[in-house]
C-alpha cells in the first residue's frame, strides 16, 4: 500500500475529516473523536508533515443536509492542495451517494488519495474506485437500516400509547410509561383556569386579555442545563392556544400530528418539519388513555369553536364575533348560490346594517344574489331564539349572580397560591443564605440579594393578595341582585335593555345556532334556522318596500307635502311645515334634502316652474296687483268670502283659480259704486 503514496502526494497536505452525527456522541461518545484525531498522527507517520483537521461537522449528519466543513474539503481538493484525506471509514466522510461519488470523482480528478483503517485507495485506480464505491453504498444502506429499525420500533411504541418525546405543561412521566397530573396545584388550578374562562368567554383572544388584565401568570417549561424546570409569567396567545388545542388535556393520546417534509430549494435539500395533518391521518390516537383536565367531548368543542372563530379561512367557517350592530353577521348563508352573507353598514354613524350575498359578484362580475336591511330578521330571530331560552332565564340569572361572586375569587385563589410559592422561595433563599458562612463574603452577599429578591416579590403579591381580597368583599347589593332576578323572569326585556352587550347576544346565538339559510322568492324572505341540536325552523317575512321602514313619517305629514308640492319648491315646503311644528320621523326638522327623499319615497313630483301658471292659479300678490290694491286687502276678500281661495294647510300660500278672480271681478263692476265720493273706491267689503 506505500507503493500508492508518491512525491505528488507528500508534496501536498493531508486532511483529517472528524465527523460525529449528533451533539449527544459529541458530549458522550469520546473514544470515536479520540481514534479520529489520532488519524492526524498516522498521517505524519505515512510521510506528510502538513497534516489539517477539519472537525467542523461535530454534531452533524452526514446524510445530506449543509455541513460546512465537507464543503471546506472540496473546496481545498478542487484548489490541488489535498494529497490525502483521511477518516476512520467510509460512514464518516458521507451517508449518500451523492456526496460520496462527488467525493470520489475529485479525488479522481487532482489524484488525491482516500485513507481509512483498513488501507490506502487510489480512486485513479478501476479496482480501488469499485472497492470504494461499495463501501459507500454500504454507508448508505447502513444508515437506512438504522433509520428502519429505529422507525418500527417508534411506531410500535405509538401504537401502544408509551412513546413520549415531550410531556405538557400540567403532567409528569410515571413508571410504565405512563404521564400522570403533575402534583402541583398551583399548576393544575391554572391550567383549569384556562379552560373555565374559555369555557365562559368562547374566544382564545378574549381568555388571553382577560388573564393579562387580572395580571394571573401561567406556567411554562423551560429546558436548560439542569433539565426541565417550570417559569410562571404572563402568557401570550399562542400559549393559550397551544393548551386548548392540545388533545392530552382532553385525556387522549396523540402522536403523528405533524409530518416532516424535504424539497430541493436552491439546489439543496431542506428539511422542513411540522407540517400539520388532518386528523384522520394521525398515527395514533386513543382516547381515555389518561387522566384529563377536561371531557374529550368538551376539548373537541373547544377545537370546533377555535376553528369557526378563524377569519379568512372561507366560507366554511362562521368567522369571529366581530364589531357591529348586526347579529346574524357570520351565520347567514345564501340558499342560492350556497356562500356566505356579507353584512355592510351605512348611515350617518354607520350603524344602519344590511345583509348580501356578493360573492358571485366579486368572484365573477355578476348581480348580488339576495339582499336585504338586518333589523327585522335580527328580530324575528331574536324572538324566535327568545322562545326557546326563555325557561332557563331564572337559571342564567343566577348563574349570572354566582359568577360575579366568584370572579374575584378566582383571581384571589390564584393569587394565593403564587404567594404561597413565594414564601417557600424566600425560604429557600434564607436556608441557603444561613447555611453559608458569614466570613465568605463574596458568596453570602450574592446569596443576600438573592434573599431581598425573593422577599420584595413576596410583599408585593402579598399587596395585590390584600387588594383583590377587599374588593372580593363588597358582595353584590340585594337591589342589584333582584333586578337580575327579574331580567332572568323576563328575558325579553333583558335581551332588548339598553346595557345588554352585543357581543354577548352574537355569543348566545352562535351558541344555539348553526346557520341560517336565506332565501329570496319576490318579496318574501325565507330563513331557515339550524339549531345546534340538528332541528330546523323556517321564519317567512315580507321584505320592506321603498319607503316602508322603521322610521316612517306621519301620513298627514306626507299629505301636507303632496299638496304644497304643486305650488312650492322643497325649500319652501321645508319652511312652512317646520313652522307647523312637523318633525321627521327621526324627530329632525326639514330642509330641502329631506323633504326631496320624502317626495322620492313615496313618488310625489317636484315643483316645476310655470307649472301653476299652467292650471291658471294665482298667489296673493298676483291677484292683488290684479286688483289694484294691496296684499292684506286682497286676503281680506278670501276671508269675508267674496274671494274663493284654498290653502293647503295653515300657514301655507293662498291659491286662487284664475276663474274665480274674473267672477268676482265681473260681479263688482255690475255693483256700480257704494260712495257719493267718486274719489273713493269700493272694496265691496261694506
Amino acid at each position: 500500500m506505500m507503493s500508492k503514496i508518491g512525491t505528488e502526494h507528500l508534496s501536498r497536505r493531508a486532511y483529517v475529516y472528524v465527523r460525529q452525527s449528533t451533539l449527544d456522541q459529541v458530549h458522550f461518545n469520546r473514544e470515536s473523536q479520540l481514534r479520529q484525531y489520532g488519524l492526524a498522527d498516522r498521517a505524519r507517520g505515512l510521510g506528510w508533515p502538513d497534516v489539517t483537521v477539519i472537525d467542523d461537522d461535530l454534531g452533524r449528519s452526514g446524510s445530506g443536509i449543509h455541513r460546512p466543513g465537507f464543503e471546506r474539503l472540496l473546496a481545498a481538493l478542487c484548489s490541488g492542495e489535498v494529497g490525502a484525506v483521511l477518516c476512520i471509514e467510509a460512514s464518516r466522510l458521507a451517508r449518500n451517494g451523492r456526496d460520496w461519488h462527488t467525493l470520489l470523482e475529485f479525488c479522481r480528478l487532482v489524484g488525491c488519495l482516500l485513507i481509512d483503517e483498513d488501507g490506502i485507495y487510489d480512486p485513479r485506480q478501476p479496482n480501488d474506485r469499485l472497492l470504494l464505491g461499495m463501501k459507500g453504498t454500504l454507508s448508505e444502506m447502513e444508515l437506512s437500516t438504522f433509520r428502519q429499525r429505529s422507525q418500527a420500533a417508534i411506531d410500535q411504541k405509538a401504537k401502544r400509547g408509551e412513546l413520549f418525546t415531550s410531556i405538557p405543561i400540567g403532567y409528569v412521566r410515571a413508571p410504565g410509561n405512563r404521564i400522570e397530573k403533575d402534583p402541583d396545584l398551583r399548576i393544575r388550578e391554572a391550567l383549569d383556569l384556562v379552560f373555565r374562562k374559555f369555557r365562559e368567554f368562547g374566544s382564545v383572544r378574549q381568555v388571553l386579555l382577560w388573564i393579562r388584565q387580572e395580571r394571573i401568570e401561567l406556567p411554562a417549561v423551560n429546558y436548560g442545563p439542569d433539565g426541565r424546570h417550570i417559569e410562571w409569567k404572563l402568557p401570550v396567545y399562542n400559549t393559550l392556544l397551544h393548551i386548548l388545542t392540545n388533545p392530552t388535556y382532553g385525556g387522549a393520546y396523540a402522536f403523528g400530528k405533524t409530518r416532516t417534509t424535504a424539497r430541493i430549494v436552491n439546489g439543496r435539500k431542506r428539511v422542513f418539519a411540522g407540517n400539520r395533518l388532518p386528523r384522520e391521518d394521525w398515527q395514533s390516537l386513543i382516547i381515555e388513555h389518561h387522566a384529563s383536565y377536561i371531557s374529550w367531548d368538551e376539548f373537541e368543542a373547544n377545537r370546533k369553536l377555535i376553528t369557526h372563530n378563524a377569519n379568512m379561512k372561507g366560507n366554511m367557517v362562521r368567522g369571529a364575533v366581530k364589531r357591529g350592530s348586526s347579529l346574524l353577521s357570520g351565520l347567514l348563508r345564501c340558499g342560492h348560490c350556497g356562500r356566505k352573507l356579507h353584512v355592510a353598514y351605512s348611515g350617518t354613524k354607520g350603524t344602519v346594517a344590511r345583509y348580501n350575498c356578493q360573492g358571485s359578484m366579486i368572484n365573477h362580475g355578476g348581480p348580488r344574489c339576495i339582499s336585504f336591511g338586518a333589523v327585522r330578521v335580527d328580530l324575528r330571530v331574536s324572538e324566535e331564539v327568545l322562545r326557546q331560552l326563555q325557561p332557563l332565564g331564572v337559571r342564567a340569572s343566577l348563574e349570572a349572580i354566582e359568577r360575579a361572586r366568584t370572579e374575584q375569587d378566582e383571581c384571589v385563589r390564584h393569587k394565593e397560591l403564587a404567594l404561597e410559592q413565594a414564601r417557600y422561595e424566600a425560604a429557600r433563599a434564607r436556608r441557603q443564605y444561613d447555611a453559608t458562612d458569614p466570613e465568605n463574603r463574596l458568596v453570602a452577599a450574592e446569596l443576600e440579594r438573592r434573599w431581598n429578591e425573593t422577599l420584595k416579590a413576596q410583599a408585593q403579591l402579598q399587596a395585590e393578595v390584600d387588594l383583590l381580597r377587599e374588593q372580593s368583599s363588597r358582595a353584590l347589593s340585594a337591589s342589584a341582585r333582584d333586578e337580575l332576578l327579574r331580567l332572568g323572569h323576563d328575558l325579553p326585556r333583558l335581551w332588548y335593555h339598553p346595557a345588554s352587550s352585543v357581543e354577548i347576544k352574537k355569543r348566545i346565538l352562535r351558541t344555539v345556532l348553526k346557520e341560517i339559510v336565506v332565501t329570496k322568492q319576490d318579496n318574501t324572505i325565507r330563513a331557515l334556522v339550524h339549531w345546534q341540536g340538528g332541528d330546523h325552523t323556517e321564519i317567512v317575512f315580507e321584505k320592506n318596500q321603498i319607503g316602508q321602514h322603521r322610521w316612517v313619517t306621519d301620513v298627514e305629514t306626507i299629505d301636507i307635502v303632496r299638496a304644497l308640492a304643486r305650488t312650492l319648491p322643497d325649500q319652501a315646503i321645508a319652511a312652512v311645515i317646520n313652522r307647523l311644528g312637523k318633525r321627521t320621523a327621526r324627530g329632525h326638522t326639514w330642509t330641502a334634502v329631506r323633504v326631496c327623499t320624502l317626495r322620492h319615497d313615496h313618488r310625489i313630483a317636484a315643483y316645476r316652474e310655470g307649472e301653476r301658471q299652467e292650471r291658471d292659479e294665482l298667489t296673493i300678490a298676483e291677484v292683488a296687483n290684479l286688483l289694484g290694491v294691496s296684499a292684506p286687502t286682497a286676503i281680506r276678500l278670501i276671508r269675508v268670502g267674496r274671494l274663493p281661495a284654498s290653502q293647503a294647510c295653515l300657514g301655507a300660500p293662498w291659491i286662487i283659480r284664475k276663474a274665480d278672480l274674473d267672477a268676482y271681478l265681473a260681479r263688482r263692476a255690475n255693483a256700480g259704486p257704494q260712495s257719493a265720493n267718486p274719489n273713493q273706491l269700493s272694496t265691496d267689503l261694506q
